[in-house]
């Protein structure tokens, strides 16, 4: 964009790396070096990519694979009945807590993005055809990323499995009260494996510029979702998108983000831009750090915040 030199900001904000930890409660992603920081800049205006520093190191999708999965879903079963079984409310808690649920006796998860809701959605995905759930996820998130290398990081799927025992006990939570109706192995086989997508900077700005597209792919301008979809899953990310945080940084950045613990980002900004950031060392509510600086500088610097300008 004009005017705008991405290496600078990531330049100014690669110091911050030293100030966060990578999540190395799951054994694989504590390998990753924390010293890393790339953006992706996806200008529909322009209708051009721009991207600096590591924007094409792979990494662990996580929590951002929670937005193409419920994508998929409503794209499967349609808005209304997806919406029957999650919710669409802030918690206030981490991404792995139920707390809310227990409190209000809630017959379904209050939103996608937290862990319990996330399984519950992955849960809806049913086999179609000779494919099973988890292929049908990798295969729309290789059109809706414009990113056909995006594999599956069979090190990093066991390792969620192995460590997985908190989303365990979420979803025979879920199973015990008559809310997942599927089966509980079968499920967080599929969540497991969708957090252990391996995508880059790049994926993530294909991915919100397809968002902030209204639902139409910006390099084809072929519709994959729908306006609905995609209105819904941005209002999504403003409200609940980075965990227990999503407030304070709403009213700091003012763009619609998702995070995950792999260290990505993934904004969109309406009819103007998809950014996708990576830089694993993560602040204490799991967002990337040097991420987050990098957003709000682009945010400033763009005037991208969707409530101030």
């Amino acid at each position: 964009m004009v005017g705008l030199k991405l290496q600078t900001v990531v330049d100014n904000n690669l110091a911050k790396t030293a100030n966060g930890k990578v999540a190395d409660y799951i054994p694989a992603l504590g390998q990753v070096a924390p010293k890393q920081l790339g953006v992706a800049l996806y200008d529909l205006e322009q209708n051009e990519l721009e991207q600096a520093g590591d924007a094409n190191v792979r990494f662990a999708i996580e929590s951002i694979s929670k937005v193409i999965v419920f994508l998929y879903a409503v794209k499967q079963l349609g808005l209304d009945e997806v919406t029957k079984h999650v919710g669409a409310r802030q918690t206030g808690f981490p991404f792995n807590s139920i707390l809310n649920m227990e409190i209000e006796q809630a017959r379904h998860p209050l939103n996608p993005f937290i862990n319990a809701g996330a399984i519950e959605v992955a849960s809806l995905i049913k086999p179609l055809a000779d494919r099973q759930p988890f292929e049908q996820i990798i295969m729309f998130a290789r059109e809706i990323c414009h990113d056909p290398q995006i594999t599956l990081n069979n090190e990093i799927f066991e390792s969620e499995d192995r460590t997985g025992d908190t989303d365990r006990s979420l979803a025979y939570y879920l199973k015990a009260n008559g809310i997942l109706q599927a089966d509980v192995t079968a499920s967080l086989t599929t969540y497991f494996k969708q957090c252990s997508m391996m995508v880059t900077a790049v994926s993530l700005a294909n991915l919100g510029a397809v968002l902030a597209n209204n639902g139409v792919k910006p390099w084809d301008q072929e519709r994959l979702i729908s306006g609905a979809a995609a209105t819904y899953a941005k209002s999504l990310m403003m409200t609940t998108g980075l965990y227990d945080e999503s407030g304070t940084y709403s009213s700091i950045i003012g763009v619609p983000t998702k995070s995950g613990v792999g260290g990505g980002l993934m904004s969109a900004v309406p009819n103007r831009v998809g950014i996708g950031i990576f830089s694993p060392p993560l602040d204490k509510a799991g967002n990337s750090i040097a991420g987050l600086g990098v957003l709000e500088d682009l945010s400033t610097e763009l005037k991208l915040d969707i409530f101030r300008y």
